[in-house]
C-alpha cells in the first residue's frame, strides 16, 4: 500500500497506532528473500492480540528461518474496516503493509468461538473467496489452529487446513512443504497442494472429508475422499519444551494491551481433571520448562522490553514441581531491575495466597478465586478439588496480607445444578465476608464481588455429553442468584446469557452451521464477543434463514454412542476415559490429580510412548511457606 494512501487512512481511525507495525522487537525481513510467507491473523482487536503468547511465539519462531517470512494483521476495528471498504482496498499485514493476497498463507488463530465472524470478514477483506472451494491456485493458503480447533467443524467450508494441537513443530513442516512446491516450479493445482499438507501429522483437510447426516439430523458418520485419509487426525504436542523455541523478545505493543506484561511459561498442561474444562484436557499432560532455562529466559524478556512486571502463566502455575528453586533466583534477578512477578490465576488455598504475597511489585488491591460451585456435592461433580475451608483460608490468609478487594467466580447451570446449590453461592459470600472482615481488623474495608458466567459444553471433555440449559431458565437462575448475592453484601455480575449460548451452539456445531456464520455475517456481526457489538437478534435470523435450531446443538444431550462432530480430531484422550469421567461425575465422585495419586488412564501417557510413573510429580507438601 502507497505510504500516502496509509497515512490519509490512518488519520480517519480512532487509535492508528494499531497499524503502524513499528512496534519495539518488529521483525520487518526482506520481501524478496524470503521462499514462504505466512500473514499471522488474529481474529480480535490488536488490543487483545498483542496479549495472546501464541501469537509471540509463532511470530518469533517463524521469523528465525532466514527464508521464511511471517508478519501480523489483527481484525480491523469498524472504522479501518469502513475505511477499507469505501476505498475499495484489502486488508493489509502491519510489517509491510502488503495486502493480504500478496501472502502465500493467511494463518488464523482460534481462540474464542465469537470470532468466527471476524475471521469472515477478514477473508472477504483480503479478497479471498469465502468458501474454500472457490479459491484457485493463485489464493493464499488459509488456515486455522488453536484450541477452538477441538472442534473446526463450522468452519470447515471457510479453512484449507487445521492445525490440530501445538504448533511450534508443525508449522515449520507446513512452511517447508510450501516452500518445497514452489521450488519444484511446475504447476501444482491446490487440491495437489492440500493432499501433501494432509500428509503431514496433525494437519486436517476439511475437503478430505464428507460427512452424511441422518434424519434427525445428526451426523451419521464421515467418508474420506483423499488417499491415505486418516479416520481420525492426531492432535501436535510438544514432548519437550525446553527444546523449542521460546519469545524471550517479544514484540512490545503501541496501544495499551489487555495485558502489558513479559510472560513466562513454566509449563503445559494440567491434570487436576476439572470436568468442565478443556484446556484441563486437551494440553495433557504436564511438561515443565528446566527451572536453569526459566531463569535465563526470565532474565532475557526483562532486558528486552522494559517492561514492568513478569507474569508466570501457566494453566495452574503454582503446580511447579520446583517452585521455590524457580522463585527464589527470580526474585532476586527481578529485584535488581525492579520488576514485579504476577501470578495471573490463583489455586483456591492459603498457600497460592502466601506465594503471591511474597512475589515483588504485587499489589494488594484484588484477588480472584475462582470456587466455582456454592457447595462441595456440586464441587464434586464437577471434580474442582476444593473445600470450603480451603476458600475461606485463601480468604483470611488474603485480607490479612493487605488485599482489600475479593472477586469470587462461579458458573451457573453446570450438570445436575439445584437450587440448594445457588443458594451455597450466597452462604459461601456471607461466610466469605465474615472470614474476610475478621482478618483485616479493621485495618481495611474488604469489598467482594461475584461473576458469574453460563455453563457451555465443550469438544473432549467429560460434559461434552451434557447440554446447556435453555436460555430462560438460565436467565431465571441468574435474577436468583443475583439478589442472594446483593443480599448478602456483594456486587454480581454475570456474562451475557446470549453470547454463552451461541459459543455453546458453535463449540458443539457440524458444517452446517458454515450457512449461519455467513448470513450473520452479512447481516453486520462482528466482535461477538464484545457487549457493545453483539446483536443476538441478527443471529436469531440467521439460524431462521437456513431453518437450523440452534437449541438442537448448544441444549441437546448426547448419547456415547452417537457420532459427534468432532469425532475426526483425536485430541489425545481416551473416549472411555471420558465417559467414566462423565458417570463419575453424575455419581458424585471426585477423581484425583494423577500427578500426585495414581494413574487414571485417561491415555495420554502411552499414546506419547510415556510411562505414567515417571511423568514429574507436582510437590506434595503445598502447605508450607517459601523462604
Amino acid at each position: 500500500m502507497e505510504q500516502f494512501v496509509l497515512d490519509d487512512i490512518l488519520s480517519h481511525l480512532e487509535k492508528p497506532a494499531r497499524y503502524l507495525g513499528s512496534e519495539w522487537n518488529t521483525v520487518h525481513k526482506d520481501w524478496d528473500g524470503a521462499s514462504v510467507r505466512m500473514a499471522f491473523a488474529f481474529p480480535d482487536l490488536y488490543e487483545v492480540g498483542m496479549s495472546h503468547l501464541g501469537l509471540q511465539i509463532l511470530y518469533g519462531l517463524v521469523n528465525t528461518y532466514p527464508d521464511y517470512l511471517m508478519e501480523r494483521v489483527f481484525a480491523p476495528a469498524p472504522d479501518l474496516e469502513a475505511e477499507l471498504r469505501r476505498r475499495g482496498l484489502p486488508l493489509f499485514s502491519l510489517e509491510s503493509h502488503r495486502p493480504l493476497r500478496d501472502f502465500d498463507i493467511l494463518g488464523f488463530t482460534l481462540q474464542y468461538e465469537l470470532t468466527f465472524t471476524n475471521i469472515l470478514n477478514m477473508i472477504d477483506l483480503a479478497g479471498i473467496s469465502l468458501l474454500a472451494s472457490e479459491r484457485s491456485a493463485f489464493d493464499p493458503l488459509v488456515i486455522a489452529g488453536g484450541p477452538v480447533a477441538a472442534n473446526p467443524e463450522p468452519l470447515a467450508p471457510f479453512i484449507d487446513a487445521f492445525v490440530i494441537g501445538e504448533g511450534e513443530e508443525a508449522l515449520p513442516e507446513i512452511l517447508a512443504a510450501i516452500r518445497q512446491i514452489k521450488l519444484d516450479n511446475t504447476r501444482w493445482e491446490r487440491g495437489d497442494i492440500l493432499k501433501k499438507l494432509a500428509g503431514i501429522p496433525g494437519v486436517y483437510i476439511p475437503s478430505c472429508y464428507s460427512v452424511e447426516y441422518n434424519r434427525e439430523g445428526r451426523v451419521q458418520g464421515f467418508t474420506g475422499l483423499c488417499p491415505d485419509t486418516p479416520s481420525q487426525v492426531r492432535r501436535r504436542l510438544v514432548p519437550d519444551l525446553d527444546t523449542v523455541y521460546y519469545p524471550t523478545a517479544p514484540v512490545v505493543p503501541l496501544v495499551e494491551a489487555v495485558h502489558e506484561r513479559g510472560m513466562l511459561e513454566l509449563f503445559r498442561g494440567c491434570t487436576r481433571g476439572c470436568r468442565f474444562c478443556q484446556a484441563g484436557m486437551i494440553y495433557r499432560p504436564v511438561r515443565e520448562r528446566h527451572t536453569g532455562n526459566l531463569h535465563r529466559q526470565a532474565g532475557e524478556i526483562i532486558d528486552n522490553t522494559g517492561y514492568e512486571e513478569l507474569s508466570l502463566v501457566s494453566l495452574s502455575s503454582l503446580d511447579y514441581s520446583d517452585l521455590d528453586g524457580l522463585l527464589q533466583p527470580l526474585r532476586d534477578r527481578c529485584a535488581r531491575s525492579r520488576t514485579g512477578i504476577s501470578l495471573p490465576s490463583l489455586r483456591v488455598d492459603s498457600f497460592s495466597v502466601d506465594v503471591a504475597r511474597q512475589l515483588p511489585g504485587g499489589r494488594r488491591t484484588s484477588l480472584t478465586l475462582a470456587p466455582e460451585a456454592g457447595t462441595q456435592r456440586l464441587r464434586d461433580v464437577i471434580n474442582k478439588g476444593v473445600t470450603e475451608a480451603d476458600l475461606l483460608d485463601a480468604v483470611a490468609a488474603a485480607t490479612a496480607a493487605g488485599w482489600s478487594a475479593i472477586k469470587l467466580y462461579f458458573m451457573v447451570g453446570l450438570p445436575t445444578e439445584e437450587q440448594a446449590d445457588l443458594e451455597g453461592i450466597g452462604d459461601l459470600v456471607r461466610k466469605v465476608r465474615q472470614t474476610g472482615r475478621s482478618a483485616a481488623r479493621g485495618k481495611h474495608k474488604l469489598r467482594i464481588s461475584v461473576s458469574a458466567s453460563s455453563f457451555v459444553p465443550k469438544a473432549h471433555t467429560p460434559f461434552q455429553w451434557e447440554g446447556q440449559l435453555p436460555r430462560p431458565l438460565l436467565a431465571e437462575r441468574h435474577a436468583f442468584l443475583r439478589d442472594l448475592v446483593r443480599n448478602s453484601g456483594a456486587d454480581y455480575h454475570w456474562h451475557d446469557i446470549g453470547t454463552s449460548f451461541l459459543e455453546a451452539v458453535l463449540a458443539r456445531g457440524d458444517r452446517r452451521l458454515a450457512g449461519v456464520l455467513v448470513e450473520a455475517w452479512r447481516r453486520g456481526c462482528r466482535f461477538d464477543g464484545w457487549t457493545e457489538h453483539f446483536h443476538f437478534d441478527r443471529w436469531q435470523e440467521s439460524f431462521r434463514a437456513v431453518d437450523l435450531d440452534p437449541e438442537f446443538y448448544a441444549a441437546r444431550k448426547l448419547a456415547y454412542e452417537e457420532v459427534l462432530p468432532w469425532n475426526l480430531i483425536d485430541a489425545g484422550i481416551d473416549r472411555e476415559f471420558l465417559i467414566r469421567e462423565h458417570r463419575r461425575a453424575l455419581a458424585g465422585v471426585a477423581t484425583p490429580d494423577c500427578r500426585r495419586a495414581s494413574c487414571e488412564g485417561c491415555g495420554v501417557c502411552p499414546a506419547l510412548e510415556v510411562e505414567p510413573q515417571l511423568v514429574k510429580k507436582a510437590p506434595s507438601n503445598l502447605s508450607g511457606k517459601l523462604t
